[in-house]
């Protein structure tokens, strides 16, 4: 009998391929370039859109000992899956999420002297990390709470850390101010380990390293900012069946909005893939306010060879302009490359005006998954 799983596969008009060999090839290649100090992980955001459930105990089978999540529940989940790991919650704790905290021994990371008061005075001396800001207007203490906090008779953080703003400008003054201010305030954190480093971090220096790295879209193969190419190896490759062929003359419009206008004869493949998918509206090929600043909308792959999207992108479909294929070469059943090995997942997310990270985190849950490696 086929297992359900497969049957749900096979009925897929859409995609993912998650290889976690290069998963994990790509936390090692981190972990080498963290120099001395340790290497975690961030798989918050179920992993980037990779399946935190698979990529977590793959990375810690590599020797990755420290996690990073959102929320309690993210942390929750893996706990199962990481029974020896330490699992640190970056949106902190507050008293609704505090008996899940303490249930799945999370590590909450605490980012204000309201958060600081609440664990440190209920927690009975369970472990946690102090987030200052430095820079970022976001989450953290700053410098004056963190040390007052320091000073006073709460027991000490584990973890001492804050989180660089343009660490994908490897030249921009922000990073020195920030590194400088951290390096600061570490002598009234002496004995507590330090975290500054993301992906983007680590390739900045040993200055940044301190003693636990936190990489994230790098070790899914998303290329950090200017730093790109680093030959990261390629951890996600999304595809979608191609629904039928058809022919168009020119004249003819393509989509909504008639947006695009055929200027040549044309063979269509219509793919079962759309923004309810992930596959961004703003990557149309026309039609959409992001045309007019950058002029080429998404391309996809049929063995290795480049075809646009012609007009818009719709909820659950998708047109890819497949006239310049050898005639038979792409037919109905067949599948289609969104991104992996042709398209990058950058120059995927480029074309939708946005970043690797939004691309990743907002795959569908229509995609049929596969993990390999």
């Amino acid at each position: 009998m086929t297992p359900p799983d497969a049957t749900l596969r096979s009925a897929a008009t859409t995609r993912v391929s998650i290889d976690l060999a290069a998963l994990a090839a790509n936390w090692l290649k981190m972990r080498d370039l963290s120099g001395s100090a340790r290497c975690g992980a961030a798989v918050k955001a179920d992993a980037y859109g990779t399946g935190a459930d698979q990529a977590a105990p793959r990375l810690a089978r590599e020797g990755c000992r420290d996690f990073f999540v959102a929320d309690a529940n993210e942390g929750a989940a893996l706990r199962p899956l990481l029974p020896e790991a330490r699992i640190y919650v970056l949106n902190g704790v507050f008293e609704e999420a505090f008996a899940q905290t303490l249930a799945h021994d999370l590590i909450p990371v605490i980012s204000s002297p309201g958060q600081a008061a609440f664990w440190c005075g209920n927690a009975g001396g369970r472990p946690y990390a102090l987030h200052i800001d430095t820079g970022m207007n976001r989450m953290g203490l700053t410098p004056g709470q963190a040390l007052n906090h320091q000073q006073g008779s709460a027991p000490a953080p584990c973890l001492v850390m804050s989180h660089l703003a343009r660490a994908d400008e490897p030249h921009h003054p922000l990073n020195t101010t920030q590194i400088e201010l951290f390096e600061s305030l570490k002598p009234a954190f002496a004995g507590i380990e330090a975290s500054l480093a993301n992906s983007g971090g680590i390739f900045l220096g040993s200055a940044v390293h301190h003693d636990l790295t936190r990489p994230g879209i790098a070790l899914y193969g998303g290329e950090p900012g200017a730093y790109r190419p680093n030959r990261l190896q390629t951890v996600v490759t999304a595809e979608s069946r191609v629904l039928l062929i058809r022919h168009a003359r020119a004249g003819e419009t393509v989509s909504y909005g008639a947006a695009h206008q055929l200027e040549r004869d044309c063979r269509i493949a219509v793919c079962g893939v759309g923004y309810a998918d992930g596959f961004h509206r703003s990557a149309s090929g026309a039609g959409v306010p992001l045309r007019s600043a950058v002029a080429r909308g998404a391309q996809a792959a049929v063995g290795g060879k480049r075809v646009p999207v012609l007009g818009k992108i719709t909820m659950d479909l998708t047109m890819f302009d497949v006239t310049d294929l050898p005639e038979g070469s792409v037919s109905a059943g067949d599948w289609i490359e969104l991104m992996g090995p042709t398209i990058t997942l950058e120059e995927a997310a480029d074309a939708a005006g946005t970043i690797n990270y939004e691309l990743l985190t907002s795959l569908g849950r229509r995609h049929a998954r596969n993990y390999v490696g």
